[in-house]
């Protein structure tokens, strides 16, 4: 957010550690100039990765140091990417030779403490699992002139096994050169390391020479330390070539064994991935949408995959192909055999797929399941065979059956275990969250499908996740009365390239050995195989060593239970999972969607400025969609309003400063065929009465007056850019933004909308008020009492808000200020029955007689 960088009489914001927008800004623009000044004020002259993996879980430790060159004191953010399947387990910050440790408490709890610490002028940081590819942790300090800090932050993972390979990703983007820059890694593999490779996307030719890498049987290390000058984008100038990702891939020996267990202290942790076993033919039916809300890129990246897909079919697989909008169509009515013939015309028929309609999954995935079932029943499939649906799509059901609940329960039953629900969800827009509890309720799992020019690479490359077979319905089997509390030990399938990790707890703590049995189907038979569990001693195995990174069996087992515990479906189990899963993210302190972490840095001598300020983002967009974004409480708000479309609300009236804006709503072309009527801002009235400023935007054209003329073709205040955004500078005081957002025209219900996004909101008076404006100025709340949710990924709370209690719900909103096309998912709290209990009055308190009304 750039206006986080306004200046005060007092300090100065500055990003020190990752700043992704930096890139969209012109060399020209004041601000990125603004932002030179300040990065040259501080000096981050020390940035260390430091990762240890002991078989398979890494410790990762990221430290970076800074110094305040300036007279004067400044907010210095420390900002890091991470992978979304690591948990944050510690952080913090030395300043002046005073550390300040964060301390893991249960959301809830720790944002109290947070807004406890602000609200006494003392300056805090609170940390957050966002749920995005990567999680952002993000902490703010003020540092006083001259003076140094230093930030440690440390996060944990289960490094997974995809298409044969484990993968360390280090995201680096110092923004400027480092005085002492260095990645490092070791890696301590008891079964033996079979091959490592490291290097960085931005690592050139010149720089790859100090990729070092010294490998032996069972451990690995790995540095990159570039100089001053090594780190130059060019000789004698102050841009770094450090901007990017840095990857380490390998994997280990494999025998013909039960797999590689490690027991310490009285927990183990088995890894099973047999190698040299042949594959089992499957049987695949890829369920395609070719709804209108597919066309253009996100069909024609669908096509390039599939033709590829298709190419790689086995000729002993069996496949099908289901096409769906409103109605349901296929390739053949049943399976077929993948020889080199019937692969060729299925291709044909994808290149001639054409889109049109809307979505109906339910009746889409039941001809699928019903083509498997017909195959098993006439034998015409392989009886050892592997079946699985795979399901590509972009949206939300809206044709046929469009209850979520019910659709999931109509899979449930039509599959009935006997095949595997893959989903892949194209784009923001798609309802993730339904496709992967359908996913996970049938043995499978979800993957979203980000838009750009390598979805076609993405969706190739799930595949061949999953297109080798080796093993199905693989059950690990340990002595139930030596062993407890044991992760998933029973797996439907086993695929090439991947591993099975169970982990558990003994109930002898001093038990070095145990019988582990795994039975399973195999290509030709059943797969069986026993062996006998033994302690291993690191410290004979790595004997020049310390004890890697403590009892790291222990908390690679809390680590899969909690992710286990989190994914837990129906709402009786899931009650008593999330209790769990927040006892055990306390007691390991890893920062999961239960958990945030705080940091507190206490009052010094020197008066603080208090907590960072931010203008507030308020947001409307969609539906309506309102959002209300509170950075000094690390929060969100959110409500939609639903009226009949043509309805006026006064969104932001300030008499003081002269300034109002209505917005009116529209409807869609004609009701969907599940009833809902939708409504989205299509309108506004923007007027500055000091200004002489009068301007009407819709979603064709942009017409008002100014006081030295009358526009139609915009110019200065105002400025539009290709991205279909409009900002208007109200000279001395606030910004309005509006974003249009294009639909499909040829879309059968939905059209064209506009958003409506507030910057400088600070700027306005205190008595402004509207449906956004009673916000500006910020809004005191509490939530406690979290609760499962009727899905699981947004569970309930209450809201203690202006007097009331509320049922709330976790969600998520999107703000298009910078990704008009993509949006970015904002966590919110989600405030039902039209926003009542938070906004003042009822929602038709704010109804207007005219676009440019006060009334």
């Amino acid at each position: 957010n750039p206006s986080l960088f306004a200046t005060s009489s007092k300090h100065f914001k500055t990003l020190l550690f990752l700043s992704p927008f930096f890139h969209s800004l012109p060399v020209s623009h004041p601000l990125s100039l603004l932002l030179s000044l300040l990065l040259s004020q501080v000096e981050v002259y020390s940035l260390k990765v430091d990762c240890k993996v002991a078989s398979r879980f890494a410790h990762t430790v990221i430290t970076s140091s800074a110094l305040n060159k300036a007279n004067s004191s400044q907010e210095v953010f420390f900002e890091v990417d991470l992978p979304k399947t690591a948990f944050i387990t510690n952080f913090s910050m030395s300043i002046e030779g005073q550390t300040y440790t964060g301390e893991v408490k249960e959301k809830e709890k720790a944002k109290k403490q947070y807004q406890k610490a602000v609200s006494t002028g003392q300056t805090a940081g609170l940390v957050k699992a966002s749920g995005r590819k990567m999680e952002k942790f993000t902490v703010s300090v003020n540092i006083a002139a001259n003076s140094n800090v230093t930030f440690i932050l440390t996060h944990e993972e289960l490094l997974q096994r995809k298409l044969g390979q484990y993968e360390i990703m280090t995201r680096v983007k110092p923004k400027q050169l480092v005085q002492h820059f260095e990645i490092v890694a070791d890696i301590y593999e008891p079964q033996g390391i079979a091959f490592l490779e490291a290097y960085g996307t931005f690592i050139s030719n010149e720089l790859l020479p100090l990729v070092e890498k010294t490998v032996s049987d069972k451990k690995a290390h790995i540095s990159f330390c570039p100089t001053l000058d090594q780190q130059r984008k060019c000789l004698g100038c102050e841009g770094t070539l450090i901007d990017g990702d840095f990857f380490i891939k390998y994997d280990v020996n494999r025998a013909e064994t039960i797999g590689d267990i490690q027991i310490v202290n009285g927990y183990f942790v088995h890894f099973f991935a047999p190698s040299d076993l042949p594959r089992v033919p499957k049987n695949v039916v890829f369920v395609i949408d070719r709804s209108g809300s597919m066309s253009g890129i996100k069909m024609k990246q669908t096509k390039e995959a599939m033709l590829a897909i298709l190419n790689d079919l086995a000729e002993d697989d069996y496949f099908g192909i289901v096409l769906f909008d409103s109605s349901i169509s296929t390739w053949k009515e049943s399976l077929t055999k993948a020889t080199k013939e019937n692969v060729s015309k299925a291709q044909q028929f994808i290149q001639g797929i054409t889109v049109s309609g809307t979505t109906n999954i339910n009746d889409a995935v039941m001809k699928a399941v019903d083509m498997i079932m017909k195959g098993k029943r006439d034998k015409k499939v392989p009886e050892r065979s592997v079946s699985m649906v795979i399901l590509m799509t972009d949206g939300m059901p809206n044709s046929g059956e469009s209850s979520v609940p019910q659709i999931q329960e109509n899979v449930l039953l039509a599959m009935g275990g006997n095949m595997t629900l893959f989903c892949l969800g194209f784009g923001d827009d798609v309802d993730y969250s339904f496709l992967d509890v359908m996913s996970r309720q049938n043995k499978g799992l979800a993957r979203r499908i980000y838009e750009g020019s390598d979805a076609t690479v993405q969706l190739q490359g799930f595949y061949e996740e999953v297109a080798s077979p080796l093993l199905s319905e693989v059950d690990l089997r340990y002595p139930d009365n030596l062993v407890n509390s044991l992760t998933t030990s029973h797996y439907k399938q086993l695929f090439n390239g991947s591993e099975i990790v169970v982990a558990g707890r003994l109930t002898d703590y001093s038990l070095d050995n145990f019988l582990v049995e795994v039975f399973a189907h195999g290509y030709e038979e059943d797969f069986i195989i026993k062996g006998q569990a033994s302690a291993q001693e690191w410290d004979i195995l790595y004997p020049e060593q310390e004890y890697i990174f403590g009892d790291y069996t222990e908390r690679l087992w809390a680590y899969l239970t909690i992710q286990e515990l989190l994914k837990t479906g129906t709402a009786e189990e899931k009650g008593n999972a999330t209790a769990q899963a927040l006892e055990m993210s306390l007691q390991y302190s890893f920062v999961t969607p239960l958990t945030s972490m705080v940091v507190t840095k206490p009052e010094t001598d020197e008066e603080p400025e208090g907590p960072l300020i931010a203008d507030k983002l308020t947001e409307v967009d969609g539906d309506p969609h309102f959002m209300i974004e509170l950075p000094e409480q690390e929060d969100a708000l959110c409500f939609n309003i639903d009226d009949r479309p043509g309805t006026i609300f006064n969104l932001v009236r300030d008499q003081l400063a002269g300034i109002l804006v209505n917005g009116q709503t529209i409807g869609d072309k004609k009701v969907a065929p599940d009833g809902k009527v939708n409504t989205y801002f299509g309108r506004f009235g923007i007027v500055h009465q000091g200004l002489g400023v009068r301007l009407e935007v819709t979603t064709h054209d942009i017409t008002g007056h100014l006081t030295f003329y009358s526009v139609i073709v915009v110019k200065p205040p105002l400025s539009v850019t290709k991205d279909r955004s409009l900002t208007v500078t109200l000279r001395d005081s606030v910004r309005f933004v509006v974003i249009l957002h294009k639909v499909w025209k040829q879309h059968p219900y939905h059209q064209d909308y506009l958003g409506f996004y507030t910057l400088d909101s600070h700027l306005l008076s205190p008595s402004v008020h509207g449906l956004l404006g009673q916000f500006y100025h910020g809004v005191q709340f509490e939530v406690k009492d979290m609760r499962p949710g009727e899905v699981p990924e947004k569970p309930d709370a209450t809201m203690l808000v202006k007097g009331q209690e509320l049922t709330v719900t976790r969600g998520w909103q999107r703000d298009f200020r910078w990704d008009v096309k993509n949006g970015e998912n904002i966590p919110c709290w989600f405030i039902h029955s039209n926003g009542n209990g938070l906004i003042d009055g009822n929602h038709t308190d704010y109804i207007m007689s005219g676009l440019f009304k006060t009334v």
